[in-house]
């Protein structure tokens, strides 16, 4: 997900002490998100005190190069996490939090946001500290974000936009066995350029077929 639905400017400018919380304990994903747990890392929800973690993991020229900067600031980042939490009570939008197994600290991110009403059409990005990139924790969280969409959330059809530049990032896609179904010309405006994307999409049966296949085998 390049192209960012989160407005900062929109945001109000709280202290990083006044971000939400979620609750931890859900019947629905609405009122909170449960933790999934891979063979690497774990998702959860967005937290307060992750503000400084990602800002760190996510502002590097390499994490950032083709995607929209996130926010400049870690009370900025603060300000981000109150609105995805929002964004998930209203039920248009999910931000998980990947964190390494043994370990407490976000190292990036996965989101989904609806098309459509209710997910039947869903687009879904993701954001990883670089010196995660080639460690397998991609394929882990991207494997249990795209079965949450599915299973969960009730997704159909599942699509994503990389850059065609982002060798990685269309390599990734590919792996875990999305399609691509063509180039949106000149889509994404990136430092004064406007770049060509690729669009991905995964649907429901094809990835469930391909569960039968793979099980719970990691993806390499």
């Amino acid at each position: 997900m390049e192209k960012m639905p989160y407005q900062p400017h929109l945001e109000p400018s709280p202290t990083l002490s006044a971000v939400q919380t979620p609750p931890t304990v859900v019947s629905d994903w609405r009122a909170g998100l449960p933790c999934l747990t891979g063979s690497l890392v774990s998702l959860r929800e967005l937290h307060a005190g992750d503000a400084p973690a990602l800002f760190s993991a996510l502002s590097s020229e390499q994490v950032t190069k083709f995607i929209s900067p996130p926010p400049p600031t870690v009370d900025g980042l603060g300000r981000f996490i109150n609105w995805a939490i929002r964004q998930r009570q209203s039920g248009q939008y999910v931000c998980v939090a990947a964190v390494p197994h043994g370990s407490d600290t976000a190292i990036g991110i996965f989101q989904v946001r609806s098309l459509e009403t209710a997910f039947g059409s869903a687009e879904w990005g993701f954001a990883l500290a670089a010196e995660f990139w080639g460690t397998g924790m991609f394929v882990d969280g991207a494997k249990l974000v795209v079965d949450f969409a599915f299973q969960v959330l009730g997704v159909h059809r599942l699509e994503a936009r990389a850059a065609l530049k982002n060798g990685r990032g269309n390599s990734a896609l590919r792996k875990l066995g999305a399609v691509q179904e063509g180039v949106l010309r000149r889509s994404f405006l990136r430092d004064g350029e406007y770049l060509d994307q690729a669009l991905w999409t995964i649907l429901q049966e094809e990835w469930m077929q391909a569960k039968a296949v793979w099980g719970s085998r990691v993806i390499h």
